[in-house]
């Protein structure tokens, strides 16, 4: 099994970075089967950190433990500790739902409800107590521009999402997050079911909202992480992050032989 250099790890941290997660010891089972083996690093605030390594390596499993949502799934356990604000999430006592308001979540494949796109993205506010309409719009509004849309859309707000293209349906799931004023977005492969075009305009946004939001994406496409993140933690078979730095240094000088042979394609 591969081990991971905790030392180095500490290094890479110790540069004056607010620290958005601080993650202890994770180690996460569906059931028996252990897919994520005593991850330890800290996820810096306002920048990007990539998620990469092959299939299977527990990426996504890893990004979903930073807002819990992997208990939706029977018989998932995490054990550790995951620092956020103070508290660690992994505790029973921390109030999920104002967590993934806190931390919201952008998945794979554009998922927009069946609502017109003014309601995808009202949803969250009315969820949360929300009732004026002039609220509303202003927050619909904001959500929208934040995500690079509302030039696209604003005369198509009662129109329904599905009538949106698939990277305009994506741009609106972030906008739909952003709604609810969340401090993190973790995105989980965001392009992968979209054309270059789509996928570049999400990178562009993807680069902007680090001035105001963390963001931690999982990316299969290595060259996506070399283009949008600001640190990459690679993970390899078995769930064991075998290393995670600046991400110039993982894809140009990175200190393990096996996350070379990854980078440079020999295997993944």
């Amino acid at each position: 099994m591969v081990t991971v250099n905790a030392a180095r790890v500490e290094r890479t941290l110790a540069q004056g970075e607010d620290v958005a997660f601080g993650v202890r010891n994770l180690s996460f089972y569906y059931g028996r089967e252990q897919v994520l083996r005593d991850v330890t690093l800290d996820i810096p605030r306002r920048r990007i950190t990539a998620v990469v390594g092959p299939s299977g390596c527990g990426k996504s499993t890893f990004l979903r433990v930073l807002n819990r949502l992997y208990e939706l799934t029977p018989g998932a356990r995490a054990q550790g500790e995951v620092w956020f604000s103070g508290m660690n999430i992994l505790d029973r006592k921390v109030d999920v739902v104002e967590l993934r308001r806190r931390i919201g979540m952008v998945f794979q494949k554009p998922n927009p409800f069946p609502k017109s796109v003014y309601e995808n993205v009202a949803y969250g506010p009315r969820i949360h107590g929300v009732r004026r309409r002039a609220q509303l719009d202003e927050i619909v509004e904001r959500a929208l521009r934040r995500a690079a849309l509302w030039d696209e859309v604003k005369g198509k707000l009662r129109r329904s999402a599905f009538d949106l293209s698939g990277g305009q349906q994506q741009r609106l799931c972030i906008a739909r997050a952003l709604a609810m004023e969340p401090e993190v977005l973790l995105m989980d492969e965001p392009t992968s079911a979209l054309d270059p075009t789509a996928t570049a305009r999400i990178e562009d946004l993807i680069a902007k909202l680090k001035a105001d939001y963390t963001v931690v994406i999982v990316t299969h496409n290595m060259q996506q992480a070399a283009r949008v993140s600001d640190l990459a933690a690679v993970f390899l078979t078995g769930g064991v992050m075998v290393e995670y730095d600046v991400t110039k240094k993982i894809f140009e000088n990175p200190t393990n032989k096996l996350v070379e042979d990854y980078v440079t394609g020999k295997f993944g």
